[in-house]
């Protein structure tokens, strides 16, 4: 079978231009809806700055998948590979709709907490709801456990630990996108080695829309992800880890189920670390302090831009261990 690289290379392209034109119209709407972020405490700008980025990267990734697969199913596009992926589309069309729903679920999640400041109960059990339907919809982590309750809990578990890994390091410019803009294409190119064409199909659009944001945000930010989209990244990440087939009968590699931890090792320390120490200090985790790994490297002597370049720089080297196994 042959790879199709111009499948995955249109949606990467389809979704960095409908991000990169859908921000500047998201961007007005926010302004005029007050949907933004003021200036204050433990924050460097001085302008309320529109949280504009979640929607947008949601409009990048939904919109050329909506229409790629409407072509594939009208005979309209032609590759080497349609037949398989119009039959796993139509396969996985209940888990694929269970992902979708989710995405749009956890992004609306995100825009009440950017508009009303939700009390974390609140969010936490609209967390819980979603990745308990993605539990019960998708694929499940088993570990090689043989238990639906271990099954359901980890994977659970697992989604929420990621989305708010994302969410707190959503903290500097260019950092939470930049991250998973990385791990989004780190899990597309195992998943597409492995011939997991729809997961892979799902990095694409999602590293291309994330990059796609990115010069709205980094260096310098006209608009942020807020909540919306921190929680939007770590969602699909946790979501990506968990479909593809990491251990199977062409990779025997013992290490190989630990894959995803090497994709998303940046995020996942920055939370351990930062969650060890406000409980050393008798504070609440979910409370935001300047002591996750982009503060430290600032504090070390490295300017702001400089240290997000090291962290994403971190994620390729140690997101590359994925790939070699």
């Amino acid at each position: 079978m042959t790879f199709p690289y111009n499948f995955f290379a249109a949606a990467f392209a389809g979704a960095f231009l409908t991000t990169l034109i859908a921000l500047p119209l998201w961007r007005q709407w926010c302004l005029r809806t007050n949907l933004v972020d003021d200036p204050g405490h433990r924050k460097i700008h001085d302008s309320p700055i529109p949280l504009a980025g979640g929607i947008a990267v949601l409009t990048g990734i939904l919109l050329p998948l909506a229409a790629g697969a409407i072509l594939l199913k009208l005979g309209l596009v032609k590759i080497s590979s349609t037949n398989l992926i119009v039959h796993g589309i139509d396969r996985r069309a209940i888990e694929l709709g269970a992902i979708a729903f989710g995405a749009i679920a956890i992004t609306f999640i995100g825009w009440l907490d950017d508009k009303h400041e939700l009390k974390p109960l609140i969010k936490f059990i609209g967390q819980f709801l979603i990745a308990l339907l993605v539990a019960a919809a998708c694929k499940r982590i088993t570990l090689f456990v043989h238990s639906d309750i271990f099954s359901y809990a980890i994977t659970v578990l697992w989604l929420l630990t990621v989305m708010n890994a994302f969410n707190f390091m959503d903290n500097m410019n260019g950092l939470c996108a930049g991250i998973g803009a990385i791990g989004a294409l780190l899990f597309a190119l195992i998943a597409a080695a492995n011939g997991e064409y729809l997961v892979a199909l799902t990095g694409f659009l999602m590293c291309g829309a994330l990059i796609g944001f990115l010069p709205y945000n980094f260096p310098k930010a006209k608009s942020f992800l807020g909540d919306a989209g921190s929680h939007l990244v770590g969602y699909l990440l946790a979501v990506m880890a968990i479909l593809p087939h990491f251990y199977n009968k062409h990779n025997q590699h013992p290490l190989a189920v630990l894959s995803p931890l090497f994709v998303l090792a940046i995020p996942l320390l920055d939370l351990a670390q930062v969650s060890i120490f406000r409980t050393f200090n008798k504070k609440p985790f979910w409370i935001g302090d300047t002591n996750h790994l982009s503060h430290r490297l600032v504090r070390a002597g490295c300017s702001r831009v400089q240290a997000v370049l090291l962290l994403w720089l971190a994620a390729i080297l140690i997101g590359a261990i994925a790939c070699y196994l």
